[in-house]
């Protein structure tokens, strides 16, 4: 098999590394071009349940907002915080140019678009939080993306019950 330039570099060269971001304290930048799709790279951690994520969250006396947890689809999470890696840094935006897939119970960050070298990877956070949205919560999870259609905040929208429920 003959390997091309472009292929070697890909698989040789990381895609990505911590530096400062200009968004909010670590982020994760492209030390190469990153295509459309790519599978970037998976986010690890300790595999915990939501009762264990909470008693830490308490334990730590730190803000709710400042974890690295990665909610899975079988109910438990990914700690980042612990034996996690890069991914942990990635920061929020709300026109990302990344994507978060669970795979057979696996994170992987992929690329939704050509990401060139030096440019900061972001994805959108959409965290659940079931409590009121007050005005101290939205404060809490504020985005700082800077994007022209930024939502000035990390929080998925609340779902909203139907009026037929809400009046049973």
């Amino acid at each position: 098999m003959t390997t091309t330039k472009s292929s070697k570099s890909k698989t040789s060269t990381p895609p990505c590394k911590v530096q400062l971001s200009p968004v909010h304290g670590n982020g994760v930048f492209a030390t190469r071009k990153i295509e459309a799709g790519e599978r970037i790279i998976e986010y690890t951690g300790e595999r915990i349940d939501w009762p264990e994520a909470l008693r830490r969250t308490e334990a730590s006396d730190g803000p709710l907002n400042h974890t690295f947890y990665f909610s899975l689809d079988d109910g438990n999470v990914i700690d980042g915080g612990s034996c996690g890696n890069d991914a942990r840094w990635i920061n929020h935006a709300c026109e990302p140019n990344c994507e978060a897939y669970e795979e057979d119970g696996r994170v992987f960050i992929h690329a939704l678009m050509d990401i060139d070298a030096g440019q900061e990877l972001n994805y959108n956070y959409a965290l659940v939080y079931e409590p009121r949205h007050t005005k101290a919560v939205k404060a809490a999870f504020a985005c700082r993306c800077g994007a022209p259609g930024c939502l000035c905040t990390m929080l998925a929208p609340k779902k909203r019950k139907s009026r037929a429920r809400a009046a049973a």
